[in-house]
């Protein structure tokens, strides 16, 4: 169980203060799909950051089964068994697509292993598994990619941050199954799109950096589209 004690965080613009994130408290259950919503500059991407240990919070607790991690550096997350996937995904240079999923996975995998991780995101082992990870890959293949590397660390718990990003060509369907499908693990999806919404054992509604309802999809829909400019757009943008 991951659990998030009086979390807040604020930063200082032309000698103000501002807060991002105010006496954020969650408990997010193993084994469960939680999806974060909210307006824009409602903190959703600032908070998953502070669980992985990218951003450093200003004040409050992070206990993951028990033990405080507030203090730790990302690696030592991940050695925890923290898995997280960035909104626009990193590049890294020298490296081939095979590479980064033994690197990310612990072990060479062999042709079969490799085959299973790209096909669950839409992408043909055979063409791929040799490719640079350069800027020849565009946005969505990279955005794939990321998906099967932390699918592949088979992590104990998992962070997506808008995962739909630059992968318009591909199913949301395919995406949806992916987040069904991680048994045993707690996935924590950062999202706008109804249909990740609707997968969702929990919602979590943040507003100006503050938990406003924790709950069902169902319950809490009349109060997202109401907050989101009175849309809660789909995968095409449509109602």
């Amino acid at each position: 169980m991951l659990e998030i004690k009086n979390l807040s965080f604020d930063v200082v613009d032309d000698n103000n203060e501002k807060d991002i994130l105010k006496d954020v408290n969650l408990k997010f259950e193993d084994g469960k799909i939680y999806v974060i919503t909210g307006p824009n500059g409602s903190g959703k991407s600032t908070l998953v950051k502070i669980i992985m240990g990218i951003v450093k919070a200003s004040s409050g607790k992070i206990l993951l089964n028990g033990e405080d991690i507030t203090s730790k550096q990302i690696y030592e997350r991940a050695r925890l068994g923290i898995g997280y996937a960035f909104q626009q995904p990193v590049t890294f240079k020298g490296l081939k697509v095979k590479d980064l999923l033994n690197i990310s996975s612990g072990k060479n995998n062999d042709f079969n292993s490799l085959c299973d991780y790209l096909s669950m995101v839409g992408l043909c082992a055979k063409d791929y598994i040799n490719r640079p990870l350069d800027d020849k890959l565009s946005g969505g293949e990279l955005k794939r990619i990321e998906l099967a590397m932390v699918l592949s660390r088979k992590a104990k718990l998992n962070i997506f941050d808008e995962p739909e990003a630059g992968i318009d060509l591909w199913s949301f369907d395919n995406l949806t199954n992916i987040f069904k499908n991680l048994k045993d693990t707690t996935t924590i999806i950062v999202s706008h799109q109804a249909k990740i919404l609707e997968i969702a054992d929990v919602v979590i509604l943040l507003k100006n950096g503050r938990v406003e309802k924790v709950g069902k999809y169902k319950e809490l829909k009349p109060l997202i589209q109401t907050r989101t400019c009175g849309k809660l757009r789909g995968v095409n943008g449509q109602d």
